[in-house]
């Protein structure tokens, strides 16, 4: 067996594994569908070398030649279409549909040419090169975020392309691709040539694999962090994101504040309207809360009925104006399931970090203040008094001088 046949039989295998292997991603979680498409295009690619293996046996190889063209092809077509997805860009089936088309029948056509021609390699080889800068092209238009997963798929994209473009010359250089197609399998290039594609067509499975575990553990962490109700962060997930928020505002110097709220008179409400209403009242304050945060900032459902918002780069002032935008804003809004002439209300607690402080601290100050808002009545926001730890600091630190 030649080493091109040996290499030829490895891709015939890896294909097959990652074909499974996007499948299980896919079964995995229904809802995958790029792992669906990336799936089939491995499936594809199984064919193509089925195909390849095959030619030998073919007097006239024509045939066999194209179709191994054109699916291959619809395999890198079946990629995109999963990068598509990934990305959220809108798969370009009507221009690659008409590419494979095109491209089928200028193969077609140039089977004719002398085999050793240029023209006739490039027309072989070129479409694969454009398909792969297609997906460059794809992965580079998302809107989504992009991290050095993402990055690195997009330099393999751009030097698989290249190397597809540089094939016909890789082949002269290697003194061509055989003296008909039966011979290729015996040639150096053909040994090159799948060479090539075994490193690169498992590099960009190995990253879009990466790629789509990355996304399910992702998908996995956000939801154990995340409360069902509210769609908020859960208790522990607040306070692990708070902590973080407090060292990186402190490693810049900027000042941190907290705002804790807790829903007025909630058991009131079960009680005279049923738990669908009490819901529907934290659905909107929850709501309410998303569409107040800045992106830096860090909401979450800490009890039943109370919230809490961790605010970078706020100071006391700012932190209780924005607690007086959210009350005034939340009693005055409707809640679906409640008399029209409802109106639900919150209190708020709000307190600035100090020096030498940590999450705990500054969440029992705010909450300290939030129960000052309680007992006053309700409805209004008041602020933990910073003299009093000042204070306490500066005794603190005039008594370790004796």
């Amino acid at each position: 067996m030649s080493g091109a046949n040996f290499i030829l039989l490895i891709n015939l295998s890896a294909a097959g594994l990652l074909a499974a292997a996007f499948m299980a991603v896919a079964f995995h979680d229904a809802g995958r569908v790029p792992a669906r498409w990336l799936a089939s295009g491995y499936l594809l690619g199984i064919a193509y070398f089925a195909i390849e293996f095959s030619i030998p046996a073919f007097a006239d190889a024509r045939f066999p030649v194209v179709t191994a063209f054109a699916v291959f092809l619809g395999a890198t077509m079946a990629f995109n279409a999963g990068l598509a997805r990934k990305y959220g860009v809108a798969p370009p089936w009507s221009p690659m549909l008409f590419f494979l088309f095109a491209t089928t029948i200028v193969v077609y056509c140039v089977q004719d040419l002398p085999r050793q021609s240029l023209a006739r390699m490039m027309a072989y080889q070129l479409p694969y090169a454009v398909m792969q800068f297609v997906a460059l092209a794809i992965v580079w238009s998302s809107r989504q975020r992009l991290a050095g997963l993402d990055r690195i798929l997009m330099a393999v994209l751009a030097l698989s392309g290249m190397q597809f473009a540089s094939k016909p010359f890789i082949a002269h250089a290697l003194g061509g691709w055989g003296a008909d197609p039966q011979a290729y399998l015996q040639s150096n290039y053909a040994l090159v040539s799948q060479s090539l594609g075994t490193i690169f067509g498992l590099a960009l499975a190995l990253l879009m694999l990466a790629i789509l575990v990355r996304d399910v553990l992702a998908e996995v962490t956000s939801k154990s962090e995340t409360d069902t109700l509210s769609r908020l962060l859960n208790r522990g997930a607040f306070t692990r994101r708070a902590e973080q928020a407090v060292l990186g505002a402190t490693r810049q110097g900027v000042p941190v504040a907290l705002v804790i709220a807790d829903l007025d008179h909630f058991k009131a409400i079960n009680d005279s309207f049923g738990h669908a209403s009490g819901d529907l009242v934290i659905e909107t304050f929850a709501g309410l809360l998303r569409e107040a945060a800045a992106g830096h900032h860090v909401a979450g459902r800490i009890g039943g009925e109370e919230f809490a918002i961790i605010l970078p780069g706020t100071n006391l002032a700012a932190a209780r104006l924005f607690a007086e935008g959210t009350r005034s804003a939340f009693s005055a809004l409707p809640i679906d399931g409640l008399p029209a002439d409802s109106r639900c209300t919150a209190s708020f607690g709000v307190a600035e970090l100090h020096a030498s402080e940590d999450v705990a601290d500054l969440m029992r100050r705010a909450d300290e203040a939030l129960y000052q808002a309680k007992n006053a009545g309700r409805d209004c926001v008041r602020v933990a008094p910073v003299e009093a730890r000042l204070s306490g600091e500066a005794e603190a630190s005039s008594n370790s001088l004796f």
